[in-house]
């Protein structure tokens, strides 16, 4: 996120798809969380944030298996 996040609600929005677990982190706020992803469907999960202050750089990673479809919706 090339302008930072502002103080607020952020929410992170994730599906996946395929065998394994997908990991999301954000940087520097220290939120990470698991998704148990499956072959059979899609699945999904909402999570979000409260920042109290403005961080001028942030970084979301997303490590999933060789396999493993996802999308990432970000809103603020």
């Amino acid at each position: 996120m090339e302008n930072g996040i502002d103080p607020g609600n952020l929410s992170v929005l994730v599906n996946c798809q395929g065998e394994g677990t997908l990991t999301v982190s954000l940087t520097p706020t220290g939120m990470s969380f698991p998704l148990e992803c499956t072959a059979e469907k899609v699945l999904s999960t909402y999570n979000q944030l409260s920042l109290t202050t403005r961080r001028e750089q942030a970084f979301i990673d997303v490590e999933a298996p060789f396999g493993v479809k996802w999308s990432l919706t970000l809103g603020q």
